[in-house]
């Protein structure tokens, strides 16, 4: 979708919907995997993946095939390390705030919808900023989940989202966004940012 950053769509059986994963090939970072038409082999010819990224505790996903097959570590926020905690779970190792968790890709605070809700940020021109599931797209719209998704408040939640995503806006200014859960928006990220969180 942009040289060297590539975007491709798999069915998720567990959920029963498309989901969306990333490959940054500068550095090796690959994103909410699941493994693309031709498995292991087909993904190491986009690129080599040398770390894979979670942007929470449940988009592991293919991530164990991927970390297997290329002998990458799995990284994932503190705060949803306790996931992996059981004996039939991969090694996941943890990230904080503000880390470069791979060269030129820093892991950016959403948290409010679970405490290790994260969006990466990919530095460049335009920026890029890839979002979990705080926000998705849906037919060229950015929304949020459905409510039952959202807790036990759901208005607070896309309140203190729309706080978040005003900031993130203002101090990132991404032009492209990309989603766990939707297509890419592919210019003027910021401003669509900037009039979802306005509401």
């Amino acid at each position: 979708m942009l040289p060297g950053l590539l975007h491709w769509t798999t069915y998720h059986e567990g959920i029963g919907q498309p989901v969306h994963s990333h490959l940054h090939v500068a550095s090796g970072a690959v994103f909410d995997p699941r493994l693309p038409e031709g498995g292991v082999e087909g993904l190491g010819q986009a690129g080599m993946p040398s770390v894979v990224l979670l942007s929470n505790r449940h988009h592991l996903r293919h991530s164990a095939q991927v970390a297997d097959a290329f002998g990458c570590p799995i990284r994932c926020h503190e705060a949803g390390l306790h996931e992996f905690a059981g004996g039939d779970s991969p090694d996941v190792e943890g990230f904080a705030w503000g880390d470069e968790v791979a060269p030129g890709v820093t892991a950016v605070e959403v948290g409010v919808l679970c405490p290790e809700e994260t969006a990466f940020h990919l530095a460049g021109d335009p920026g890029v900023l890839l979002f979990a599931d705080a926000v998705i797209q849906t037919d060229g719209e950015l929304q949020f989940v459905p409510d039952r998704f959202l807790g036990d408040d759901p208005e607070a939640i896309k309140a203190g989202l729309r706080e978040r995503f005003r900031q993130i806006a203002d101090e990132l200014d991404p032009g492209v966004l990309l989603f766990a859960h939707g297509d890419p928006v592919r210019e003027d990220g910021a401003a669509r940012l900037r009039t979802f969180a306005a509401g």
